[in-house]
């Protein structure tokens, strides 16, 4: 796995003065739970291929929905599976099972910053 290389330029007094800025080469880390983000790219995948079969039909078809599992974490049991039934009312199929297989696919997940948010 390569590496990501940030330049930064420092000017030293010599190059302000010849305006020749000087590159130095540094590293950006970006730190992060491998496990959780695996775990909720699964679920979110997860998600897509139920509502394919939910709505039967092709991901073009599929009416714009917002589910936010960072939002689901945030309610009680109860709030998140009345969130889910309002946010899937136009579904005519029965909708219980992908209800409760999100559920328990959430438990014990962590809530993760707004820059990871679906």
């Amino acid at each position: 796995m390569s590496q990501s290389r940030v330049m930064f330029q420092s000017p030293t007094r010599d190059e302000q003065d010849s305006e020749a800025p000087q590159r130095r080469l540094g590293k950006l880390t970006v730190k992060y739970d491998r496990k959780d983000l695996k775990r909720r790219l699964d679920i979110e995948e997860w998600i897509d291929s139920q509502l394919h079969l939910l709505f039967d039909c092709e991901e073009d078809d599929i009416p714009e929905l917002e589910i936010d599992i960072d939002e689901l974490l945030d309610l009680s049991d109860c709030e998140r599976r009345s969130k889910l039934q309002d946010i899937l009312c136009d579904c005519g199929k029965p909708k219980e099972n992908f209800i409760d297989g999100l559920l328990y696919r959430i438990k014990g997940l962590r809530k993760m910053s707004g820059t990871f948010r679906k």
